[in-house]
């Protein structure tokens, strides 16, 4: 006998949702700092990510960075209707980043990337009023990217490589509203699964007009992270019930987007430079998430998201030899549509502050400083789809207010 009973899994990803759904944009902290601008800004490895083609006009024969960040992040829900209240206990996460280019001649150049660009980790109080639709998440994930450039001529490049992700999940839900065992215990349902792994690729293109200015796009390819035979186990079920909900494993797909980045930048003299990229995520792919349990049950979750774009504002001043200093300002629009927003990704449009700064220890060395701080709209939202043991639909909702605090290091080196 097949039921349906409705809880969110996100997979294959790290860390605090941030960037629109379940997207993580910390993929460098000297360009995290200018607004996390970066497919025509050519100043550093991070290239390797914001776009590959990028590395052929680096000016060192070799440079590595290695980066993390620490997301202070909360979350608070209120339905004044019912009296509810509640505020998650997200744990600090560390997303990082490691990019190595080298350039083998004039016209080639290769480079390999490490990075985290997707994920959650939300801690909701013990049987709060959502706990049916989410308790606790726990996402990580590594993006793995050999990268190749080739340098054209003096003003274009063009560069990519495939990406390997691999990847884990953990979540943990109510089964519904209200279903206990003989102990009064909150029936629920805990999944797990390690080393989901997937396949994707990037592209890029570098045209330099003239020596101050650059126009650059970069394309993602999505990927369709596949978890198959994972670790489905229900606790305190009441012992009729306990047929039909036996441990076993599950079987989901979760896509990540596919994205396009199109931007510029201007160096203005040999203090100033300034950047803009906009940035369009394919979301509309995750139209639902499907779950297959072993023991028969089928879950169906709409998710229905729209395509969403970012945009991006930087700005770099070198001070003076020892330091250069940073600031940037991103929109980021929310994927998630009137009555899915499923609290597993709070998240509404953001209005994002960044600034950092460079210290060159020597001509060799120099550590990278940046700051993020996110702004998410307050905003009166539901999801409407959690399907009842009667066929019929119920809907779950309030007010959310949520906001982030992300400093980030890195250290780099060239010769």
């Amino acid at each position: 006998m097949k039921r349906s009973i409705l809880f969110t899994l996100l997979l294959c990803a790290g860390y605090s949702v941030f960037a629109g759904g379940y997207r993580v944009a910390l993929q460098g902290n000297k360009q995290l700092a200018m607004g996390h601008t970066g497919v025509a800004v050519l100043n550093s490895t991070e290239t390797v990510f914001f776009n590959p083609s990028g590395m052929a006009f680096l000016e060192n024969k070799f440079s590595a960075s290695l980066g993390a960040n620490f997301i202070f992040s909360n979350i608070s829900f209120q339905n004044s209707e019912f009296g509810w209240s509640s505020q998650a206990d997200n744990p600090v996460s560390t997303p990082f980043n490691a990019y190595v280019a080298y350039k083998v001649n004039d016209w080639l150049s290769v480079g390999l990337g490490a990075y985290t660009p997707y994920g959650s980790s939300v801690e909701y109080p013990k049987n709060w009023e959502g706990s049916h639709l989410i308790q606790e998440i726990e996402l990580q994930s590594i993006f793995i990217q050999p990268t190749v450039a080739i340098k054209i001529n003096d003003k274009m490049s063009i560069g990519g490589g495939p990406i390997f992700a691999t990847g884990s999940v953990n979540f943990t839900r109510n089964l519904d509203r209200s279903l206990t065992d003989l102990r009064g215990e909150r029936a629920n349902v805990s999944i797990e699964k390690t080393g989901i792994n997937a396949w994707g690729y990037t592209l890029g293109i570098t045209f330099r007009p003239s020596e101050k200015w650059t126009i650059g796009m970069n394309y993602r390819s999505e990927i369709e992270m596949e978890a198959e035979n994972g670790t489905a186990d229900f606790e305190n079920v009441p012992e009729g019930l306990q047929g039909q909900f036996a441990d076993g494993t599950f079987d989901a797909t979760l896509p990540l987007p596919a994205e396009l980045t199109v931007g510029t930048s201007y160096q203005v003299n040999d203090k100033w430079l300034f950047a803009f990229d906009l940035n369009r995520t394919y979301w509309s792919t995750y139209e639902s998430l499907n779950l297959s349990f072993s023991n028969g049950i089928e879950s169906v979750n709409p998710r229905n998201y729209k395509n969403s774009t970012t945009y991006r504002f930087g700005a770099q001043y070198k001070a003076n030899e020892q330091f250069t200093l940073r600031g940037g300002y991103y929109f980021d629009e929310s994927p998630v549509q009137e009555g899915y927003f499923a609290p597993e990704t709070p998240r509404n449009d953001s209005d994002n502050f960044t600034a950092g700064l460079t210290f060159n220890v020597n001509s060799h060395f120099a550590i990278d400083a940046s700051f993020l701080y996110i702004h998410f709209e307050e905003v009166d939202a539901s999801y409407d789809y959690h399907p009842e043991s009667n066929g019929q639909t119920s809907s779950f909702g309030g007010t959310y207010k949520n906001n982030a605090f992300i400093p980030g290091l890195s250290v780099s080196y060239k010769f």
